[in-house]
């Protein structure tokens, strides 16, 4: 592990900036790329501006934005300044970011061209300053959409030096809103602590080398994208690369001949989409390809062999592609098994930073998520006697310090001794691996005592062809 004592953002930071100066850090994928030492600068400019429109310590600050360099140069200025970031998803509706931007009490919004028209009725009353992340570029009050590029003013406020405040470990870094905040918004509110050792303990899991490259394809906004997908390679000294347009087949293969990643983060939609659409009708549409399939003694001789297509798909280079964010099913994992795939999956929270459990892609195995990572400890609430099972306690220097301004919300999930009820059932093998079950609050229990998980139920269901979702619940009566 490297010589990285510190825990918190802005040293995070010096040392990336220190340790990966000239190496490139973030770019388009048909861009120039910002070196580390770039990234540092423009961080403190960006800090330096802001201090000038006022914003101190322990203010708000939000980022509602698509991916593009320019969102790391913003997250690591804001730290600089000790101001909060809050990160909000792209695809909120435009009620759902006015209630975070008021929930959070947001003093400055950087906000990207595409998404203004979500926020342009919120610029007016003087109550926030919006900023156009795009060009740095500060947004007049009353602006319209159409207007966007000839109104905006530039944003080189006063002087670049100023005093940059003394940041703490146990300081709050970010509040996060989850999906779905709508009326009652709940805010997670992460420590610098809890952000910088989940970034520490996670780079033990993909071995990220200085120069390898990432393609960023999940928002940065959504925590894990962005501490495993943006701070953990940072801090390894990798170049992450982002998309100029929305992540289309059209937009993404030739990103991925270009940038031939060597790390990708996706959730279990994408790759599964790729393998059933792709990759299995390919299999199917051939008489004997199918047979052989469906032939165990044959099937993984055919899936690697699709397996190399595939890989060769994603450049050529990939060592680590994590999955995360839901449960992966059954048959697509089977077959990334069977085609070594260099897959992994890992588990965890917005509340936990966000990871939990995780493994590299040699030590994966079928259906775990893998062991708890280094510093944390996992303990299964009240298992049953019979098969392990029972809801996952977390406890470690990544838990959040609690939901922004709600103690009930918090005292509900939060023991005493640092406990975290993650409201999610499983159970943890002989060597230490994390196996997920389903959600506590949809478990259904069967007549003769057996556990019932909806998930697992859906995931078959959603395997045929003319099924896009579906939901499993238990009837009353």
């Amino acid at each position: 592990m490297k010589d990285f004592k510190t825990r918190t953002l802005p040293e995070l930071l010096q040392f990336a900036s220190g340790k990966y100066t000239d190496t490139p850090a973030l770019s388009f994928s048909d861009g120039v790329p910002l070196t580390y030492s770039q990234l540092a600068e423009k961080a403190e400019q960006i800090a330096a501006n802001l201090y000038s429109l006022g914003v101190k310590k322990g203010d708000r600050v939000a980022i509602f934005s698509n991916n593009m360099p320019n969102w790391g140069v913003v997250y690591f200025g804001i730290s600089l300044t000790g101001a909060i970031i809050v990160p909000i998803l792209p695809d909120f509706h435009a009620m759902e970011v006015k209630n975070i931007l008021d929930h959070s009490d947001s003093r400055v919004v950087f906000v990207c061209d595409k998404l203004y028209p979500k926020v342009e009725a919120l610029n007016k009353g003087g109550k926030r300053i919006f900023i156009r992340i795009n060009e740095f570029a500060l947004i007049p009050e009353g602006t319209k959409r159409e207007n966007l590029n000839s109104a905006s003013a530039e944003f080189t406020m006063g002087s670049t030096a100023f005093t940059k405040p003394e940041v703490f470990e146990d300081d709050t870094a970010a509040i996060i809103y989850t999906a779905g905040t709508t009326g009652h918004s709940k805010g997670v509110v992460l420590s610098h602590k809890n952000i910088c050792s989940n970034v520490v303990a996670s780079s033990t899991i993909p071995n990220i080398k200085e120069g390898d490259h990432l393609l960023s394809v999940l928002p940065l906004s959504h925590t894990y994208e962005g501490t495993i997908g943006f701070l953990v390679p940072i801090y390894n000294g990798a170049t992450i690369f982002y998309l100029s347009k929305p992540p289309s087949v059209s937009v993404l293969l030739p990103a991925l001949k270009k940038v031939r990643p060597g790390i990708m983060l996706s959730v279990p939609l994408l790759i599964e989409k790729i393998v059933r659409q792709s990759v299995l009708p390919a299999i199917e549409k051939n008489k004997l390809l199918r047979t052989l399939y469906h032939f165990k003694p044959t099937r993984k001789l055919i899936a690697r062999m699709a397996g190399k297509k595939l890989y060769r798909t994603f450049g050529g280079r990939l060592y680590f592609f994590g999955i995360g964010g839901a449960a992966l099913a059954e048959d697509v994992e089977r077959f990334l098994m069977d085609a070594k795939f260099p897959y992994a999956i890992g588990y965890g929270l917005t509340e936990t930073s966000p990871l939990i459990a995780g493994t590299n892609a040699k030590r994966t195995r079928f259906r775990s998520t893998g062991p708890v990572i280094p510093g944390g400890e996992i303990r299964i609430n009240n298992p049953n006697p019979d098969t392990g099972e029972g809801e996952i306690l977390y406890r470690g220097p990544n838990v959040m310090k609690g939901y922004y301004k709600d103690p009930e919300k918090t005292a509900e999930v939060l023991t005493e001794e640092g406990w975290f009820h993650t409201g999610d059932l499983g159970m943890v093998d002989r060597n230490g691996y994390l196996y997920i079950k389903g959600r506590v609050k949809t478990m259904i229990l069967g007549a003769s005592g057996e556990n019932i998980y909806p998930e697992a139920i859906e995931s078959i269901i959603n395997n045929f062809d003319f099924v896009e979702d579906s939901i499993v619940f238990q009837e009353e009566g």
